[in-house]
């Protein structure tokens, strides 16, 4: 006989850190990993070498293929289509979002293949151009090995979760030597809960793999930053601010065009006949043209890859055509988004901090002609677009804030960033409510809270936690008979739910007495009795919005149905009653 499997179980608090320092060193080895595949594959595609050293700071002359580096994306997304069908589909796209999603509707489940195909395909996509970052797939990357470790050791789901979490906090600090912008990603766009038992475990991870990474990749950060020149502000800083604000609303209107555009090309492509081939064949000809194009016109094609060598370039003051950067930024959204729409696989972070970068820019070019004598330059105008796009863009305004500073290691940003950040978050905010994670999940029809820091046990779904023991009574039914039909043994009068085979009716909550009202007068119908004090919700709800909706609508139980019509009555499949919702959040403070 097979043997059974042990139960899911929480384990101790030091026994979890011990888990996360694994991930977070195996998530700092699989970053530097990562990068070196990248390095190969841009050096084979772009410079016609054989080397996995890249320095993706700088710029490289102009391809010794010539035109011929139109072919590289379309090749490129060729394999990483074949990839991502044939062994991973989750691999496919930006990777936050399918971390999210594996978070709030999979219990946290990401297979342990992911992480070995996300980091071939997006080395691939990255490497021949595709216009996407290197932050998304290892954060996915790092979730996936998280994941997979809380599987092997049996761990509870909300533990499992953790573990996720720590590993996308871990990518980010060993990608950009940002330990405290690896924590705030994890626990500000992530974690469902924050408390000792989720915090420390995403702390020593995200420790780990900044110090793996730094042993592996060396200690310097992700840009050389020039000192930010706005610390003293001089007599012009009531014209200094009025730029930084100008400058965080273009950034909270960039955010919502590339969340619009990328939300439109992600359903265009897949619309397209022909199938996946065609699609990514037709989107990467486009990334290539716009290569082809940019090389012959500005001597380099700009928007391939990661783009930090365009961000090295502006923070040192080595491109100062502001045509040009203003082009860069309509540019590089329509090109990432072309890129992911048509199936490659790569991150948005570093494409975010591109705009922001040549936004920045070309707002202090603009600022400097009309008036000569501020404080701020072109170069910490682009320092703080960066900030202002991937807050507005993210939604992690505090991980924006900290991962510039912690990038320039000068605290003279912090009071610009701060300001611009929160005029990007919030002329975004008025705009759109998804940031760039959430939008595709709402497209599928999965719904990510917005205030989610309250308790892991509103990460489960409602058919988790509904009671599945309730009676379905025919309208006009005497109360007495109903309650006669209940097997002898029970202790507790189940829900009863009055529906007929069309529409719900109301429901008799649960209460004590009614045997007694049933006795006492044997005429009274569930008619009489039913209330229409709960909603209505679907089986895969997350319970936060099933709770939120109770709470908007005065109610204190929600009927859970299956289907996708109006539900009838074979539709129903159980009841949240105040007393499972009780259940639930004792069950998750064990």
């Amino acid at each position: 006989m097979k043997a059974r499997r042990p139960p899911r179980a929480e384990v101790e608090l030091w026994r979890l850190c011990l888990l996360a320092l694994c991930i977070g060193v195996f998530t700092g080895v699989g970053s530097a990993v990562f990068r070196a595949l990248i390095g190969l594959f841009y050096n084979l595609s772009y410079l016609g070498r054989w080397s996995f050293v890249l320095d993706a700071n700088r710029l490289d002359p102009p391809s010794p293929w010539g035109d011929l580096v139109f072919f590289a994306p379309i090749v490129g997304g060729l394999i990483v289509v074949f990839l991502v069908r044939n062994f991973a589909p989750e691999a496919k796209g930006h990777g936050v979002p399918e971390v999210m999603d594996a978070i709030y509707y999979k219990g946290g489940d990401i297979r342990g293949v992911v992480a070995v195909v996300k980091s071939l395909a997006s080395a691939i996509s990255i490497g021949t151009g595709a216009a996407v970052g290197r932050e998304g797939p290892i954060i996915q990357i790092g979730s996936a090995l998280g994941s997979t470790l809380g599987r092997v050791a049996r761990l509870a789901t909300s533990q499992k979760i953790t573990l996720l979490s720590a590993g996308a906090g871990a990518g980010i600090a060993a990608t950009f030597n940002t330990p405290l912008g690896g924590v705030l990603f994890a626990t500000e766009i992530l974690l469902p809960e924050i408390s000792n038992r989720t915090f420390l475990p995403v702390v020593i991870a995200t420790g780990a793999a900044t110090y793996t990474g730094r042993v592996l990749l060396g200690g310097a950060p992700a840009f050389i930053m020039p000192r930010f020149e706005g610390a003293e502000l001089s007599s012009a800083w009531p014209m200094d601010l009025l730029v930084i604000v100008v400058l965080g609303a273009a950034s909270g209107l960039a955010a919502w065009a590339f969340i619009r555009l990328l939300a439109f090309f992600e359903d265009w492509f897949p619309a397209l006949p022909g199938g996946a081939y065609v699609q990514v064949a037709a989107g990467m000809a486009v990334i290539g043209a716009m290569m082809v194009g940019f090389t012959r016109f500005f001597g380099h094609p700009f928007i391939n890859g990661v783009g930090y060598g365009v961000i090295q370039s502006i923070l040192e003051s080595q491109m100062t055509v502001p045509v040009l950067l203003v082009i860069l930024v309509a540019a590089k959204i329509l090109a990432t988004s072309i890129s992911l729409g048509s199936g490659a696989s790569g991150g948005i972070f570093s494409p975010l901090l591109f705009i922001g970068a040549t936004l920045g820019g070309s707002v202090g070019f603009g600022a400097l002609a009309v008036a000569p004598h501020l404080d701020l330059s072109p170069a910490s105008c682009a320092i703080i677009g960066m900030a202002a796009m991937v807050g507005a863009g993210t939604g992690g305004v505090m991980t924006a804030i900290v991962m510039i500073f912690e990038m320039t290691r000068d605290y003279a940003v912090i009071v610009p960033v701060i300001i611009a950040v929160a005029f990007g978050s919030g002329v975004r905010r008025a705009l759109i409510g998804d940031t760039i994670y959430t939008i595709k999940l709402r497209h599928r029809g999965h719904h990510i809270p917005q205030d989610r820091h309250a308790n892991l046990y509103l990460v489960q779904q409602a058919e988790s936690i509904m009671e599945a023991d309730f009676i379905v009574a025919q309208p006009g039914a005497r109360l007495f008979d109903v309650l006669s039909a209940i097997p002898p043994g029970k202790n507790v009068t189940p829900p009863i739910v009055v529906a007929n085979a069309t529409h719900i009716c109301g429901m008799v909550p649960v209460r004590s007495g009614l045997w007694t009202q049933a006795l006492r007068d044997p005429s009274v119908t569930v008619d009489a009795l039913a209330q229409r004090d709960y909603i209505l919700a679907r089986e895969k709800d997350l319970l936060s919005r099933v709770f939120e909706r109770m709470h908007r609508h005065g109610r204190s139980a929600a009927i859970v149905v299956g289907g996708t019509g109006v539900p009838r009555r074979e539709d129903i499949r159980g009841v949240i009653t105040k007393r499972s919702i009780a259940d639930a959040v004792i069950q998750s403070a064990k």
